[in-house]
């Protein structure tokens, strides 16, 4: 037998409710570090399986293991996306907080995971559930003295004091703003608002300013769920980031669970459009760019290509840039040259004449960036084959040829 399926061998009302509510808490992408995740095969234990362990990934890129699971599925809301939504129809489990820490301390001993990620429906109410979940993390630190990583989803309406506490005992904590727009939240969560999904959020930042919490909190958005452009989501997220509002916007590409005449009728959910929401995501964070710069008269993300590329191709009077000049801020604007790469050509400059060879030297992905950059004022681009590949995107943008001024 298994060392994980002996775990809940134990307990079986335990692995009943580990399926229900794993599955439940699927849809939440606050524990991923990209809009692409990870899950084990919820094919039972047996097969050394195990439902709820999802894998996340850190800033430098190791993968951990995270049980994630929600404490119920019990809900009194009825937000028209959700599968827990109040009117369906669907098993309900609820976890006690003792058999939640038990099962995190039993897998985090046998190295199944590095911690807990829990989530939950709104059980009676919002402070009913949150003192449940700090229960769970109560018994978690103070029982068993866990010194694993658990991350607690905030519960929105839940009293400040409770809030306080959350932080007390997690490494991070989120609470999701759903959608971009209060007209959206209406729309299908008429039961929110946002001033009550932003109270544990200000909080939060109040505090870390403060420097009581070490890190403020990260929220979700749903895409394609309602008619909001990928600008009014993105504007929205620059506003949260400028505000310090959060560390992190997730996005979570929406889902059809449920039938309803207020939701969209899509067969395939919109994962590629999550994708350059992350990327168009990363450039507001990282790269210095504004949300305007990224759309012209169109209001969503050209899905062909990466943002920046898309964004390169429509500014091309910007090009080229000459690597022996140009700073920080404008190299990491040429596609195929990120913060590591610009600071490799920085440090580089200090000790040397440039050359095409001294880049691939250095690692730099001349791939794309070749079609963008000067070196002393030389084109890296010589050929006619070569030349030809950015007049064929030209094509793709409706650009006139005249504007290629670079090449």
């Amino acid at each position: 037998m298994k060392p994980a399926f002996q775990i809940l061998q134990k307990k079986k009302d335990l692995f009943y409710k580990l399926n229900i509510l794993s599955v439940a808490a699927r849809y939440d992408n606050s524990c991923s570090s990209s809009g692409r995740k990870r899950e084990t095969q919820a094919y039972g234990l047996e097969n050394s399986y195990l439902s709820g362990i999802y894998y996340t990934w850190t800033s430098s890129g190791r993968c951990v293991p995270l049980l994630k699971i929600l404490l119920t599925n019990y809900c009194i809301n009825n937000c028209k996306y959700c599968i827990n939504r109040r009117i369906n129809d669907v098993p309900r489990a609820i976890f006690s907080p003792e058999e939640i820490a038990y099962l995190t301390v039993e897998l985090y001993r046998k190295n199944y995971i590095e911690g807990l990620f829990l989530s939950s429906g709104i059980y009676r109410t919002p402070d009913d559930t949150m003192e449940l979940m700090l229960r769970t993390a109560h018994i978690l630190r103070k029982k068993y003295l866990f010194r694993g990583y658990i991350h607690l989803k905030l519960i929105p309406g839940a009293s400040s004091e409770l809030i306080v506490e959350a932080l007390k005992l997690a490494d991070r904590v989120s609470s999701n703003l759903e959608l971009p727009t209060e007209e959206s939240l209406k729309k299908l969560a008429p039961e929110k608002s946002f001033p009550m999904l932003l109270n544990p959020l200000e909080l939060v930042r109040e505090l870390y300013e403060n420097k009581e919490v070490k890190a403020p909190a990260s929220t979700q958005l749903i895409i394609g769920a309602t008619s909001d452009s990928d600008k009014v989501i993105l504007s929205f997220a620059q506003k949260l980031y400028a505000q310090k509002m959060v560390r992190r916007v997730y996005y979570s590409a929406y889902i059809p669970v449920n039938r309803d005449s207020d939701l969209p009728a899509i067969k395939e959910p919109p994962f590629l459009r999550e994708h350059r929401l992350y990327q168009a995501d990363w450039l507001l964070r990282f790269y210095g760019f504004k949300v305007d710069e990224l759309f012209q008269e169109e209001k969503n993300l050209d899905l062909r290509f990466d943002p920046k590329f898309s964004w390169a191709m429509k500014n091309l009077h910007f090009f080229p840039v000459d690597i022996t000049k140009a700073d920080y801020w404008e190299l990491i604007r040429v596609p195929g040259i990120g913060p590591g790469s610009a600071k490799k050509i920085l440090q580089a400059r200090k000790y040397g004449v440039l050359s095409e060879e001294v880049l691939k030297t250095l690692g730099i992905p001349l791939k794309r960036a070749k079609y963008f950059v000067t070196i002393r004022g030389k084109p890296l681009v010589n050929s006619k084959k070569e030349k030809a590949f950015i007049y064929r995107q030209t094509e793709l943008f409706s650009f006139e040829k005249n504007l290629v001024c670079a090449f």
